[in-house]
């Protein structure tokens, strides 16, 4: 995870974020690194974007800019715009209140944290 400042473009993180990734086991054989594609709506839109995910062999799957809706993208989205909002419940995170990025990244974790067991519970 990166901490930015509220005035910063999204796709400014794109690269550091993907440099990111932790290696993820489970197969036979050494541990993957990066992802095999990318789904990202129409702010990563960009040509520069899309040959530098190439150069890394992950293949690019971002709406365009001036199309119709409808690429499929929004089954995955609604993913990630759901799991914002069970963050946006918690009211210290709705809105960033605190000054200090350490203390806004435990409140972050905190959150996980209670959404995780919330959800384990609902299952069990």
């Amino acid at each position: 995870m990166s901490l930015t400042g509220g005035n910063r473009n999204d796709v400014t993180q794109l690269l550091p974020l993907l440099d990111k990734v932790p290696a993820v086991g489970g197969a036979v054989g050494r541990p993957r690194r990066r992802p095999d594609a990318l789904l990202a709506d129409r702010g990563y839109d960009h040509d520069k974007y899309r040959r530098l995910l190439r150069q890394r062999g992950i293949r690019p799957v971002i709406a365009e800019r001036g199309q119709e809706h409808g690429s499929g993208l929004g089954i995955f989205r609604y993913v990630v715009e759901r799991t914002i909002a069970w963050l946006h419940g918690f009211r210290r995170l709705r809105i960033r209140w605190e000054r200090r990025d350490d203390i806004h990244e435990s409140l972050l974790g905190l959150a996980t944290c209670l959404i995780t067991y919330r959800h384990i519970q609902r299952l069990c």
